[in-house]
């Protein structure tokens, strides 16, 4: 397993001190929001299907403070590198065009709550300092990015006031990665990121965006969630997600319907005829995946998270398969995961590279690592990051 990462409290505070040192002054305030994994249902949340995501206790850590000009500065440190990133951008001049690089996150979530704030009294509006750490993992298909949004918006909300619904803000976090960062992107990341419970998964109707808590009780069904990172990093605003998501769009087009979530697996393969095999496969990896989540719901709530395993495998082999998503990395992870014991395990996130999840007896846990790392090595891949998860509250104020 990994060494422990830093506590809740070390980042809180690091957070807290790294504002003082870069700006001088205390903040007016500590937000701080969650990643994720996600259960089950892959690529369905822009197909306006069904996802269940599980925020986890890695959380990205900022502290704000007003400023009375219109001026951003950003400062970023992670535990996973060294040194700072420095940003220093105007409030209004924020376009996709302006930004690049990790400062598209967190000026994109500054450009969206404007956005979604339009109409509104404006009169706290200025600039801000922010001071950011964090501990999600990047690159690793757990919605870091996610969390530097919630959390910036969250604290942004207050700080200036404003008064949006729940789906405003979920919004301008989503407009945020669509529009300032490129990536085309659903709901699943950043409603998982500000909504989640501790100890629950949240299931999503991407349709409507409505949200609701399932019970997901690992630790007292003996058991434990691992995150399998197996160091592939991917980048949403690149290649394949577009490509898949036009493919998905296409399908739905020539079928007939609003989108994939209308289409029952009869109905698809009634017109599988008329879809070339490469769409046709991917149309049918979104049919297939959207029932498994609702499956999965279905067997949470009546007989715990033992009874999802073969759900969590069928998904990852529609993922290899038909949408064509994984590498070898994820399928060496879950194939291994499983060969020591893991009762399921399958890619999470976007894919072509991240990470892998398995759910295994919590006594496993130390075999499934050591299993896992073995059949890295033996196939001359990286050594991954292997550490155990907790279902978590989302994005939140920690302190004034």
């Amino acid at each position: 397993m990994e060494s422990p990462a830093p506590t809740a409290t070390t980042l809180g505070e690091e957070a807290l001190a790294g504002f003082r040192e870069r700006f001088g002054r205390e903040p007016d305030g500590v937000w701080s929001a969650p990643g994720r994994v996600n259960l089950i249902g892959e690529h369905t949340d822009y197909n306006e299907g069904f996802v269940l995501p599980v925020a986890i206790d890695q959380r990205t850590w900022v502290a704000v403070g007003r400023t009375e000009d219109r001026v951003v500065r950003l400062v970023s440190t992670s535990s996973s590198a060294s040194g700072e990133t420095v940003i220093e951008h105007g409030l209004d001049d924020i376009t996709p065009e302006s930004v690049d690089g990790w400062s598209a996150y967190p000026l994109g979530t500054a450009w969206g709550v404007l956005q979604g704030a339009e109409g509104a009294d404006l009169s706290a509006v200025g600039g801000f300092d922010a001071y950011f750490t964090s501990d999600v993992p990047l690159g690793a298909g757990l919605s870091s990015s996610a969390a530097i949004e919630c959390a910036l918006a969250t604290a942004l909300v207050d700080l200036w006031a404003l008064d949006l619904s729940d789906d405003e803000l979920l919004r301008a976090t989503v407009q945020a990665e669509n529009v300032i960062v490129g990536a085309p992107t659903g709901i699943l990341d950043q409603s998982a990121s500000l909504f989640s419970r501790a100890g629950h998964a949240l299931f999503i109707d991407c349709r409507d965006s409505s949200r609701e808590p399932i019970p997901f009780l690992a630790t007292e069904a003996g058991l434990s969630l691992v995150v399998i990172d197996t160091r592939v990093k991917h980048a949403h605003a690149e290649g394949g997600y577009g490509d898949r998501r036009a493919a998905c769009e296409e399908a739905a087009r020539i079928l007939g319907v609003p989108a994939l979530r209308d289409v029952t697996a009869e109905a698809l393969e009634a017109g599988r005829d008329r879809l070339d095999e490469v769409t046709y496969r991917r149309a049918r990896h979104i049919v297939t995946e959207d029932e498994r989540v609702q499956q999965t719901v279905a067997l949470l709530r009546s007989e715990g998270p033992r009874s999802i395993g073969d759900l969590l495998l069928a998904s990852h082999a529609s993922m290899r398969d038909d949408f064509e998503i994984s590498v070898p990395e994820l399928d060496t992870a879950v194939e291994a995961a499983v060969s020591a014991g893991a009762i399921g395990a399958r890619m999470t996130g976007g894919g072509f590279g991240g990470s892998a999840i398995a759910l295994v007896d919590t006594d496993r846990v130390e075999m499934l690592t050591d299993a896992v790392r073995a059949a890295f090595a033996e196939a001359d891949f990286k050594e991954p990051a292997i550490f155990v998860v907790a279902a978590s509250d989302g994005a939140r104020r920690e302190s004034d």
